[in-house]
């Protein structure tokens, strides 16, 4: 190879090339074919982040901003982008196609530098989406996963390991809750049936942590809208799923309020407070500002998006002090949050 940048030694230059902003990666890339090759590399985002020049985002699937509130609409989905160390937002081009926005209720995950969106319901027909939409933060682009396979699903648990995403539950077409589970491999773009959970899980949480897939709550199809309080937690390793852990949640709290923090805790928010799963039971550690409508964990912060008086609110709890600070949201990203990830490109 070349030098990268004539006149420098490549370590300086690439140096360099670990400083430019996520959203100028593409740009970088089409310079020249020694630059797209360093940048291409598994190896330039993970040195990116040991340099400590990577840059932390939040991505949500949020509903657009009614422009005319005296006449309510169903609204559009657009996926919104949270710059967490300049407090900007901006909004992410959708795929082609997409115009009418996202599939409502989609989900959204995050594997290295690739989005996934994945299901939903179709803004249109309102038929349940098995479509699967890739984006990637190096390359600026779009692509199409593998169709999700089997049963048409909605309202299932989604999470990610950073290499395969995992598919819990939901309910199929006739609103039947689901056992089944299974997982994508977004490298290979290939699908993998797993092991069925032991209990039917309608709009259940999944979250990975401590290497192990938690499943919490959903409900059974005779039990419509009755949320579990158990659990279910999958070892990838194995691929064997542990014994259910009865009465996990509290009673009355919704499972979606649920998040690992990269602490190695889980946090789940009730109507009054933050609580943090510790010695197999739930401590409460600050009491919640506003009605809860979305929670995120990063780094050392849970980010929790609702409302307070019937107005939008959004409000950042430090996982070390537990304190409180209010998070000015512009006007036109002031919409419910249905799915978010965090990413560190």
């Amino acid at each position: 190879m070349e030098q990268l940048i004539p006149g420098l030694p490549n370590d300086i230059a690439r140096d360099c090339l670990y400083r430019v902003p996520f959203n100028y990666l593409s740009d970088a890339s089409s310079v020249c074919k020694d630059w797209n090759q360093e940048i291409q590399q598994p190896e330039f985002l993970r040195l990116r982040k040991a340099t400590g020049r990577s840059q932390a985002i939040l991505v949500m699937a949020q509903a657009c901003a009614n422009p005319n509130p005296q006449q309510p609409t169903l609204p559009e989905f657009k996926l919104s982008l949270f710059h967490l160390k300049t407090s900007s937002w901006e909004e992410l081009p959708l795929f082609p196609g997409l115009s009418k926005g996202l599939p409502r209720f989609c989900q959204v995950v995050g594997v290295g530098s690739d989005l996934v969106v994945m299901g939903g319901l179709d803004p249109c027909t309102w038929e349940v989406s098995n479509y699967v939409y890739i984006y990637n933060f190096v390359s600026a682009t779009w692509r199409c996963g593998a169709d999700m396979p089997g049963v048409k699903r909605s309202f299932f648990g989604c999470a990610s390991d950073d290499r395969m995403v995992f598919v819990m539950g939901g309910h199929d077409h006739e609103k039947n809750a689901l056992r089944s589970s299974m997982a994508y491999d977004v490298a290979k773009n290939k699908w993998i049936v797993l092991a069925d959970m032991a209990r039917e899980r309608d709009e259940c949480k999944a979250i990975f942590h401590r290497g192990k897939l938690r499943v919490i709550g959903g409900y059974r199809t005779e039990m419509q809208g009755q949320f579990e309080r158990s659990a279910e937690t999958f070892d990838p390793i194995t691929s064997k799923w542990d014994q259910v852990e009865e009465d996990f949640l509290p009673a009355n709290v919704s499972p979606k309020s649920c998040v690992a923090g990269h602490d190695g805790k889980l946090y789940m928010s009730s109507e009054s407070h933050v609580a943090a799963w510790e010695d197999a039971t739930w401590r409460p550690v600050s009491e919640i500002p506003a009605d809860v409508g979305s929670v995120t964990a990063w780094q050392d912060k849970l980010l929790v998006t609702g409302y307070r008086d019937h107005r939008p609110m959004a409000h950042v709890l430090d996982l070390y002090s537990y304190f409180w600070t209010n998070l000015e949201m512009p006007e036109e990203y002031r919409g419910y949050v249905h799915s978010s990830c965090y990413f560190e490109i």
